[in-house]
């Protein structure tokens, strides 16, 4: 502080020094004026010398010289210095008043010299029957200023220090004089509580916050957040309860193959990515439809098989649906409805009433399915995705102790179009029966708090963000989802040049070849399109790379039960040909699709191949194949090109951050991508692969289920206040 405020005081002596100097020159000007006027003349040199040497007797005057309106020298004293000139002086000056040819008024500068800081000044001098002929340079020595703005410094520091002494004693000796009543009350107020001091309860609330604050202080620790780490955190916060996941996709599929063989296959989902770890480090049961051809074959009597193959750590309770079911609950009122209504990718969402009907029916048989796993009064349920909007209120109903967090991993659309859906209400109203409702960003919190404050009749609390309707609260918070880390697919994954050799091998490309990859299920909300037509763009204007550069695209099939799938498709299998007949041959080819389903070590492969990874989805909520590009990326290389319109922009911004829709700026980004030198890329990679370490799926789940452990607290601690007749609850 101290220092603060003696730059402040500096600045202003200095300023007032720099207004003194100024003033002093133009009296000295003034008072000499009409002697140098008959004497300013280069035939009376001599004379006008000797003047100048006399104004340079001042003690603080070093030099003095004369110059003519255009710059040049009349005269000047022996210690005027080289370094300055009249013609730059006066260029100086005229420039910073007008554009002109003369300096009409006096000028003032501070420069530096070898010996120390000079004030020049410029000052105009007149003659009355010859107009201006001319302008005088004063230099002053301003070492003297610096001296004393030093011996300020020097003073304002000593003063704030004995002030910060004299203030330490005296709050010593006041909280050593305080301290005994103070304590006594305490105690006082802890041993008997709020009965006998109704007066006290804000502090004990108080007491109570700063408890949760220092306990989220220790979660929030640093160093990287493990399945062991948080084990230890729901082990210290939950005692070691079970958790219940509900999602519409199950992490591990029973697949029937054409030989009769029963295969476990991965899910091409982000969803699963996410959470499938968070399940085998906390143990429990994870409810969602089975839809594997050998599903049924593998479950026990009450549809429940331990997963994962050979470890074993939790169950997955299989739900199962009809056709009818599937194609208007799943296909119909999710996918047709929902999914477009809250992504900005220009398909018209369908909303039918025999879809909604189907809605509720499966979220009731889900809910039904959830709370048969339960095993106490108050469990901790997570549900996931847009799938399930209904479910929190229905357990809510049937388990109102239960602490229910909803996630919802795509972005939530602001109010103007939620008001699109019919059963807008209905959806509020199920989700607000959530303990926690949990976007990837805080730009979704706010649309769905704007949402909730247009169409249905509640409290917000924007200050704490929450929701309270019905004499339920519900937290709205944003918790950014991620990544396990270490990836346990890279664990025995080859080197990223042996990845490298065993692709080119595959895709039969060339030994000095550059690859881009892409990966996705085949939806319309990735961009992928866009993508094809980039490298095209790219190709158009960059012909260095053509023969070179091939973009890889892994698209699993997705939803190709609904009309818009089907022509995405169609579409994508088009562009990808016209790009190659354009600009490919029988020895290269500039887009390699690859539409089949690939397992999660496949896909690890394509990413440490790769000299770059495009992601371009048109609206995302997170996007987890840009994190998963740079966990695979262990040798520090590789360029990640990533859509802004994703929640993953918000966190990785040393990626190439572009609009999908700009083809012009894209194309340039990958060719920046492509030419980037190694040690640029290191750096940049780094950076990101430091962020997606320490903000894991380990913290992401960690986080959110301390947060409904402290939910739970507070309800079961204002149950019990509430039963009891000699305490009633504060606000």
């Amino acid at each position: 502080m101290a220092w603060v405020v003696a730059e402040v005081v500096e600045e202003t002596a200095g300023q007032w020094f720099e207004r003194d100097l100024s003033l002093r020159a133009q009296l000295v000007a003034a008072s000499s004026r009409a002697s140098l006027a008959a004497n300013w003349d280069t035939e009376r040199k001599a004379e006008l010398e000797r003047q100048l040497i006399e104004i340079a007797r001042d003690e603080r005057v070093m030099a003095v010289a004369a110059c003519s309106p255009q710059g040049a020298l009349l005269a000047d004293t022996p210690q005027f210095p080289e370094a300055l000139s009249c013609r730059e002086i006066g260029l100086r000056a005229k420039s910073e008043q007008s554009s002109s040819a003369t300096l009409m008024r006096a000028w003032s500068t501070v420069s530096r010299l070898p010996g120390g800081s000079i004030h020049v000044s410029a000052i105009p001098l007149w003659d009355g029957g010859r107009g201006q002929i001319g302008f005088l340079l004063l230099l002053q020595d301003m070492s003297y200023a610096e001296r004393r703005e030093e011996l300020t410094r020097v003073f304002l520091v000593v003063g704030f220090a004995v002030l910060g002494l004299l203030a330490s004693v005296f709050t010593i000796f006041v909280a050593r004089f305080t301290r005994r009543s103070w304590s006594a009350e305490l105690r006082n107020m802890l041993r008997h509580g709020a009965q006998t001091r109704p007066e006290f309860q804000p502090i004990l609330r108080d007491v109570r916050e700063l408890i949760e604050k220092v306990m989220a202080e220790r979660e929030d620790a640093p160093g990287v957040w493990t399945a062991e780490r948080l084990k230890q955190t729901l082990g210290r916060h939950l005692q070691g309860e079970r958790i219940i996941i509900l999602a519409n996709r199950e992490p591990y599929v029973h697949e029937r193959m054409t030989d009769g063989e029963v295969r476990v296959l991965h899910p091409a989902s982000g969803l699963v990515t996410a959470l499938e770890p968070v399940m085998r480090a906390c143990s429990g049961v994870w409810v969602a439809h089975g839809s594997g051809s050998a599903d049924r074959d593998r479950v026990d009597r009450y549809d429940r098989v331990r997963v994962p193959p050979g470890e074993e750590s939790y169950h997955i309770r299989r739900v199962w649906l009809t056709r009818e079911e599937e194609s208007g609950y799943y296909y119909g009122f999710s996918n047709e409805g929902l999914w477009p209504l809250c992504h900005l990718a220009h398909a018209r969402p369908v909303f039918r009433e025999e879809d909604w009907a189907y809605y509720r029916k499966i979220n009731e048989r889900f809910a039904d399915a959830v709370c048969a796993e339960v095993d106490s009064d108050d469990p901790i349920i997570l549900v996931q995705d847009y799938h399930f909007a209904l479910v929190p209120a229905l357990i809510r109903g049937r388990l109102p102790a239960a602490t229910v967090i909803m996630f919802w991993h795509i972005p939530w659309p602001n109010s103007e179009q939620v008001g699109i859906c019919p059963w807008r209400q209905e959806i509020l109203e199920g989700l607000l029966g959530s303990s926690i409702l949990g976007f990837h960003t805080q730009f979704h919190c706010n649309n769905f708090m704007e949402s909730v404050d247009r169409y249905l009749e509640a409290r917000i609390d924007r200050e704490q963000q929450g929701v309270a309707r019905r004499g339920h609260h519900t937290l709205v918070r944003p918790y950014p989802i991620s990544l396990e880390w270490p990836v346990r697919w890279l664990s025995d994954a080859p080197s990223a040049d042996e990845c490298r050799r065993r692709v080119w091998e595959d895709l039969n490309l060339k030994p000095d070849a550059l690859l881009g990859v892409g990966v996705d299920r085949l939806d319309y909300t990735k961009g992928i399109e866009e993508r094809l037509l980039a490298v095209e763009r790219l190709l158009e204007r960059f012909p260095e790379f053509r023969g070179r550069f091939s973009f890889v695209q892994v698209a699993a099939p997705s939803r190709t039960k609904i009309e818009r799938y089907r022509q995405l498709n169609e579409a994508v299998e088009q562009l990808s040909s016209r790009i190659n007949e354009r600009f490919g041959g029988e020895e290269y080819q500039p887009i390699i699709l690859l539409r089949t389903h690939h397992e999660p070590p496949d896909v690890f492969k394509f990413y440490r191949a790769a000299h770059l990874c495009y992601v371009s989805s048109l609206h995302d909520g997170m996007n987890l194949v840009a994190k998963e590009f740079v966990a695979a990326r262990d040798d520090q290389q590789g360029v990640l090109v990533l859509s802004q319109f994703t929640g993953a922009a918000r966190e990785l911004t040393e990626a190439l951050i572009v609009n999908p829709y700009d083809l012009e700026k894209v194309s340039t980004a990958l060719a920046c991508a492509l030419s980037m030198p190694v040690a640029e890329q290191r750096v940049r990679m780094r950076s990101m692969r430091s962020l997606v370490a320490h903000f894991n799926v380990y913290r992401w789940a960690g986080e959110m289920l301390v947060d409904a452990a402290r939910v739970r607290s507070r309800e079961r601690l204002a149950g019990q206040l509430t039963e009891s007749p000699e305490v009633s609850v504060g606000g």
